[in-house]
């Protein structure tokens, strides 16, 4: 089940006896749905209905003037998107599968556990959430637009995965439930998870907090503060981030890096919105919508026994991946320029030339730091360039460093032998084709990669090219 707790629209309670309506309230609000609504009188429903958005319908069976046998058929062709949950004092089998054939959501006998009728709401809300959801997606897949590009121009991209990911945050972006957004370092789920922000409209901030290395005092501390004489040096109450998050988002980053027992706080969380600031007896809810991001496999770590199972289910109810850098070069030239403004900008320097041959040497990069690395590769060259034109050596300096970093295991799988050995002109000759392919036909890029210069490759086409003929 996902971490969905509050309707967004009332829960309609329909009972005769006013005490079982006052009981069901209560039971309600203690768990968080306080948006009620109720009637006593069952001829009121269907006018109910149709003059307000209810989220779902607890409705009695037996009561005068019209019985609900008699109202359930009618919601369910007038208002079929409503669940109703049937909540009677009859426990006959056949009048429980009748309701339940007239599209009943839950049939519930009184008197009804405290547990039950609210997991029974509960799963009714999500239900309720998660078809207005599909049905907004559908809508913005067929119509593929976006109902607020502007939320998106912090996201420099035109690559097509990108544009449906976006159709999808605007699809999620209303909701309550978390979202796990996964991505490699460097790829900008910070970005991602402000723009969910933007989109939702929350009033309160933005609040990111990196998770990693916190043991379980201090993420107890940064998360939920503490009160004053808590701990040794404890002088004042501190707002813990969630507190400070109040009425907006919180982004959790290196999720996957939260130790064992923070996992379980985590949580519990989650699960009841509440939590106690350090030194103190009383809980304290929350109303931030909670954003989670890694740069790691949590499959993996729940197989290790590094994360728990239970908490990556309440995390993903809605995952979103972002593709890395790599897998989407069309966006090089897009980026180049933007980074290459923003430099300009904040170094105060001219605006520069691009060379022809950057895009194809960038092109044969794999970039593991992404569009971070990028950024700090454009940052680097502007900063150290005098001329016109922007220089290919800071680009070619941070690429070889790159290569550098290399081990000896990841350098020899580079290398891929059949039981025949090549010679070493064939391997020549393979080296070359490769980095030419690589480089799509540009030399200097070609002869980068090889580590020799543009004269020395050329000597080796005309050579080959005499073989030739």
């Amino acid at each position: 089940m996902s971490s969905r707790r509050f309707p967004d629209f009332p829960v309609l309670i329909v009972d005769d006896e006013e005490h079982v309506v006052a009981s069901q309230e209560d039971v309600l609000r203690s768990h968080g749905i306080t948006n009620l609504m109720s009637t006593t009188d069952s001829r009121e429903v269907l006018g109910v209905l149709g003059g307000n958005e209810v989220e779902v319908v607890l409705l009695d069976l037996r009561m005068p003037h019209l019985s609900g046998e008699e109202i359930l058929p009618r919601i369910r062709d007038d208002f079929p998107q409503v669940p109703v949950i049937v909540v009677t004092g009859s426990s006959e089998i056949e009048i429980a599968v009748k309701c339940m054939q007239e599209g009943a959501f839950d049939y519930l006998v009184k008197p009804v556990e405290e547990s039950r009728l609210v997991s029974s709401v509960k799963r009714a809300v999500e239900l309720r959430g998660l078809r207005r959801e599909y049905a907004d997606l559908r809508t913005r897949l067929l119509s593929d637009r976006l109902s607020s590009p502007e939320a998106f121009a912090s996201i420099v991209t035109q690559d097509r995965k990108m544009h449906s990911l976006f159709l999808y945050l605007e699809s999620i972006a209303g909701t309550d439930e978390t979202v796990l957004i996964i991505g490699e370092t460097g790829s900008g789920k910070e970005l991602v998870a402000r723009t969910i922000h933007e989109l939702s409209r929350k009033n309160g901030p933005f609040v990111a907090v990196n998770v990693a290395g916190l043991d379980d005092t201090m993420f107890s501390d940064s998360l939920f503060g503490h009160r004053r004489g808590a701990f040794t040096g404890a002088t004042e109450s501190r707002k813990g981030f969630l507190q400070q998050a109040s009425g907006g988002t919180i982004l959790l980053d290196e999720i996957g890096e939260l130790r064992s027992p923070s996992q379980v706080k985590l949580l519990r969380l989650l699960e009841t919105r509440e939590y106690y600031p350090l030194g103190s007896d009383l809980a304290m809810t929350t109303d931030a919508r909670i954003l989670v991001a890694t740069n790691r496999n949590l499959r993996e770590a729940i197989g290790s026994g590094d994360f728990r199972k239970d908490l990556y289910y309440r995390l993903s109810a809605h995952e979103v991946r972002l593709p890395p850098l790599r897998e989407r070069k069309g966006d090089l030239p897009l980026l180049i320029q933007h980074f290459l403004e923003e430099a300009s900008n904040k170094l105060s320097k001219k605006k520069l030339a691009v060379p022809p041959e950057l895009l194809p040497l960038l092109e044969t990069y794999d970039f593991p730091g992404n569009i971070r690395e990028l950024r700090s590769m454009v940052f680097d060259a502007v900063s150290r360039q005098s001329e016109k034109m922007l220089s290919l050596k800071p680009f070619r300096e941070a690429i070889g460093r790159d290569a550098e970093l290399l081990s000896r295991e990841q350098q020899e799988e580079l290398i891929l032998f059949k039981e025949r050995l090549p010679s070493l002109a064939q391997a020549n000759e393979l080296l070359v084709a490769e980095a030419m392919r690589r480089a799509k036909g540009v030399k200097s890029t070609a002869a980068m990669l090889l580590g020799i210069t543009p004269q020395a490759l050329g000597k080796r086409l005309q050579r080959r090219g005499a073989d030739d003929g």
